[in-house]
């Protein structure tokens, strides 16, 4: 099956997106700033190099999206959409919160999706229409009864505009704030895929920021949405929503359109 054989090809990307990574972590490494002033690292830039050069021989024929080197136009209509380290100023900081992140997009969807921690060597993999897998053993979220009970995670309340982040308040008040998680990146939403949290909430994402996230959390029987409630897709806002139980997403979706 197809599937099957991107699946094997993800999991090897994985792999050596780790190799490159791992001489790095805690090495006191050198940083420089992108033209964002975000973060970057050698081994960001290593980890994209070698995870494109195994597409290239393996793939060619594939749309490759990477956050260091860009966009790779190739002649199907499938995308591979990485993001070596997910999560760089956690990585910087010598926590091994970060993750690599590799999806494939089909049309502007996600398909198939892991999320790698290589200092803790925990791989979470989701595939359409499969459950999703922490190191090979299914996972799944956990039931949330009323949104006042749910724990809340973003990475940070400085990655939310004057806008956002005033309704992000109003549904970081809906929920068990003394519990919110804040810092994680896409840890948090294997995290909640594994049954630890209820939602994670961002804002001004990437593509391939949540493309992988999106059939790793659906896959544990979670849902993803924009914050109208809308799948995402290759053309959305960067506007995102986690849960782990599907019912309460119309309640965050409330609770968003609060500001506090």
């Amino acid at each position: 099956m197809k599937l099957d054989v991107d699946i094997a090809l993800a999991i090897r990307l994985a792999d050596a997106a780790g190799a490159a990574i791992r001489p790095h972590f805690r090495s006191g490494l050198a940083v420089e700033r992108k033209d964002d002033a975000s973060p970057v690292t050698l081994a960001d830039r290593a980890a994209e190099q070698v995870m494109r050069a195994l597409l290239k021989a393996e793939a060619p024929q594939d749309t490759v999206i990477g956050e260091e080197f860009g966009a790779t136009p190739g002649t199907s209509s499938r995308s591979w959409v990485l993001d070596p380290i997910d999560g760089t100023a956690g990585f910087l900081a010598g926590r091994p919160l970060f993750g690599t992140l590799i999806a494939l997009v089909v049309e502007g969807f996600p398909v198939l999706g892991i999320i790698d921690q290589p200092i803790l060597n925990e791989r979470w993999i989701g595939v359409s229409g499969r459950p999703t897998t922490l190191n090979g053993k299914p996972v799944r979220t956990r039931l949330c009864r009323v949104l006042a009970d749910a724990t809340l995670a973003t990475t940070g309340p400085h990655y939310f505009d004057d806008h956002d982040g005033a309704h992000f308040m109003g549904l970081a008040a809906k929920t068990d704030h003394r519990r919110m998680v804040m810092g994680g990146d896409c840890y948090n939403y294997a995290m909640l895929a594994t049954g630890q949290l209820d939602v994670v909430c961002e804002a001004n994402l990437k593509l391939h920021d949540w493309a992988a996230l999106v059939p790793v959390v659906e896959g544990a029987g979670g849902s993803m949405a924009d914050w109208n409630g809308d799948p995402l897709h290759a053309g959305s806002n960067g506007q995102v929503i986690a849960v782990g139980d599907p019912a309460r997403l119309d309640d965050v979706i409330e609770a968003l359109a609060c500001a506090h």
